[in-house]
């Protein structure tokens, strides 16, 4: 795990008890850092979701199966 880095927020402590209790976590810090995971994989799902229906793929199924056929 990279190194971390100490910030100073101000948030309500009830927001901040409920997500300690929401997530499991055993403090604060382990509760903000899995929020933040969260909210950042839940964004990126949504990214993907929106490219739907935009992507064209040049290979058939079978060659996406059973490899690169650029590999050789």
């Amino acid at each position: 795990m990279k190194p971390m880095k100490r910030t100073t927020l101000t948030v309500p402590r009830d927001l901040i008890d409920e997500l300690v209790k929401a997530t499991g976590a055993k403090n604060k810090t382990q509760a903000v850092i899995l929020a933040i995971q969260d909210e950042i994989k839940s964004r990126k799902k949504e990214r993907i979701r929106q490219m739907a229906g935009h992507l064209e793929f040049t290979q058939d199924a079978d060659e996406i199966r059973h490899g690169d056929h650029r590999l050789g």
